[in-house]
């Protein structure tokens, strides 16, 4: 199973950069997006995907912001919209859909780099979010979770990490809820357990020629539920053409 998951910053803009062009040549099995900023009816369904395409969208109730989906080309057996907390869903910020005990996630996780009120946000995001990620694990699902965490890791995954230590994203409350998710294997970083090179990052600045200069952030991830590990075949995150200020990654699985 090949899937295809992008933060796109607006899925009108990156229509308009030639996205599902290239979307469309990759021939993936799931498409994942984050960060629509459009309503459903804004949306052009029909030049964006084959007919053969199932679309199941989130958008936030305020227009213009945040917003996931996810394009299938195999009919899921159900589609949830929501994970259960109101604030977040209405935000629209999680989609999934299932395939017997599979489930794929569309997911973008708040930033909190705005302001105190939006990173609070985001803690009070991860708070409940990690309660409902634990609580179906029990159900011995098998998770893929495509999407934009909005959090550096580990130093390895953003260049300027020294300068970067106060700031949302790579603060070391958020680098500890993603140490405390892979903990015991529950969870992995699906691009981390193929690749353990540094400079491949996902998202740059668009200020000061970032780039350009590869000075970016590894903040979109496949996360995978522990037994889907042996499954993770390929890796590539796709940085030849710019779409969006994040970059599309592109993994296959052995399922």
């Amino acid at each position: 199973m090949k899937i295809v998951s992008c933060n796109l910053n607006g899925i009108r803009s990156a229509h308009r950069k030639g996205f599902f062009d290239w979307y469309k040549k990759q021939r993936c099995d799931v498409l994942c997006l984050q960060e629509l900023k459009a309503q459903e009816d804004q949306i052009d369904v029909k030049s964006m995907f084959s007919k053969n395409t199932y679309s199941y969208f989130k958008c936030a109730v305020k227009k213009g912001y945040s917003g996931v989906s996810i394009h299938t080309k195999i009919k899921p057996d159900n589609v949830i919209y929501e994970y259960g907390d109101k604030e977040f869903d209405d935000e629209g910020r999680y989609i999934e859909v299932q395939f017997g005990n599979l489930s794929i996630i569309s997911l973008y996780a708040p930033s909190g780099s705005s302001g105190e009120d939006r990173q609070e946000a985001k803690f009070r995001f991860l708070k409940s979010f990690k309660k409902h990620l634990i609580k179906n694990l029990k159900s011995k699902r098998k998770y893929i979770i495509c999407g934009d965490w909005n959090i550096a890791h580990k130093e390895i995954d953003l260049k300027n990490w020294k300068g970067n230590k106060k700031n949302s994203g790579f603060l070391p409350e958020e680098r500890a809820w993603l140490d405390d998710l892979f903990e015991g294997g529950k969870f992995v970083d699906a691009f981390r357990v193929l690749n353990q090179k540094s400079d491949e990052y996902t998202w740059w600045s668009n200020r000061g020629n970032a780039r350009e200069n590869n000075v970016g952030w590894r903040i979109d991830y496949q996360i995978v539920s522990g037994n889907l590990k042996k499954n993770i075949k390929k890796q590539k995150i796709y940085r030849d053409v710019l779409f969006s200020d994040h970059a599309p990654l592109i993994f296959t699985y052995k399922i």
